[in-house]
């Protein structure tokens, strides 16, 4: 799916759930949504993957109909959220009933510094790249959140991933 794919499901979604619905966004669709042309598969949104809200089980029910793959992220049992990520979130717009926003980037960073696939740098160069993510507060987000790895289970090669984006980036 790419950027126009991603807004007319939503605005479709959108006109099915109640008013005032808000969803956030992570992965590949978020970026999508500022600007990243590589596609997606799915749509990816922050929620509990174990008990999905009432709105987000309709929003899997309605992605479903509409033959696309939706998952809720828990995204704060995976990475320490940083402080003010709240905050950062991105917001993008209104779809019929539903506002959209795009996840803190600096949260979406270290979840793919964490990750490390070769998507993931790409969606991290892209992020750097057009201003969402600066690289010295991400590395400062990173060293906070090092003393934590073990609670959320981090990649053990997740500095050698910081390095490799460093790479890229020369």
């Amino acid at each position: 799916m790419d950027n126009r794919e991603i807004e007319t499901i939503l605005q479709k979604i959108g006109e099915r759930v109640p008013a005032g619905s808000t969803l956030t966004l992570v992965g590949g669709s978020a970026l999508a949504l500022l600007g990243n042309l590589r596609s997606t598969i799915d749509i990816d949104f922050v929620g509990d993957d174990i008990r999905p809200s009432e709105l987000h089980q309709s929003i899997l029910k309605m992605a479903e109909e509409l033959g696309i793959y939706a998952d809720p992220v828990p995204l704060e049992r995976f990475i320490p959220l940083p402080d003010g990520s709240n905050e950062r979130r991105i917001h993008i717009g209104q779809f019929g009933n539903l506002e959209i926003y795009v996840a803190d980037p600096y949260s979406i960073a270290l979840s793919k510094i964490d990750r490390g696939a070769d998507t993931d740098y790409d969606d991290l160069l892209f992020l750097i790249k057009n201003g969402y993510v600066e690289l010295g507060e991400l590395e400062s987000i990173l060293q906070a959140a090092l003393p934590r790895a073990r609670e959320f289970d981090f990649e053990p090669d997740i500095l050698e991933h910081w390095q490799e984006i460093q790479n890229r980036l020369r």
